[in-house]
């Protein structure tokens, strides 16, 4: 369920960024101000709290399921810091790129597509990979609606047990295992 969560939540958020990066650099003021109101809130509240909102508010009269629910509010929040990494890495590029794109004849999105994001994704793959894994741990408040992650497991089992030390260790180690395992493998990249 935790790596359900991320994986749906980092795709999701994927998404949204890619649309609000383009928004944010945008010549709409209209488009730059819904962009910046979008990630000045999801990013400006904790994610404990936006997760319950969603939960408790939003999303109550439609009665989704908890773990649904949990994914949307991951790939919202996810969103918001992800239109902040390619933001900043189309924004890296050197202005000298796209001159001599637009030099070249290539229109303003043709000089996007083909120059600019292709050395922006470069510079966004080690803050985009970091915040996969933040995710990953921030799984970990989806128990406060009952989602049944792995810290929600270590509390069933501290509950039946009435022993805390194994079951919070062993969710610690799982967590440990996650995000040095998925370094090591986004460090190949």
């Amino acid at each position: 369920v935790t790596i359900l969560i991320a994986v749906c939540a980092i795709l999701i958020g994927t998404v949204i960024g890619c649309i609000l990066a383009l928004m944010k650099i945008s010549d709409s003021k209209i488009l730059r101000g819904i962009a910046n109101a979008y990630t000045t809130i999801l990013r400006g509240i904790p994610l404990a709290t936006q997760l319950m909102i969603f939960y408790f508010v939003v999303f109550a009269p439609l009665h989704l399921p908890r773990l649904l629910v949990a994914i949307i509010s991951y790939g919202l929040n996810s969103g918001a810091y992800c239109t902040e990494i390619f933001r900043a890495g189309i924004q890296g590029v050197d202005k000298g790129q796209t001159e001599a794109g637009r030099s070249l004849g290539l229109s303003k999105w043709q000089t996007l597509f083909k120059i600019v994001l292709p050395q922006a994704v470069k510079a966004c793959l080690p803050t985009y990979t970091s915040e996969f894994i933040v995710l990953i741990k921030e799984t970990s408040v989806a128990s406060f609606i009952a989602v049944r992650d792995i810290t929600k497991a270590g509390d069933m089992i501290r509950n039946a047990t009435y022993n805390a030390w194994i079951p919070l260790l062993t969710c610690a180690v799982i967590y440990l295992i996650l995000t040095v395992g998925l370094t090591k493998i986004f460090g190949k990249l």
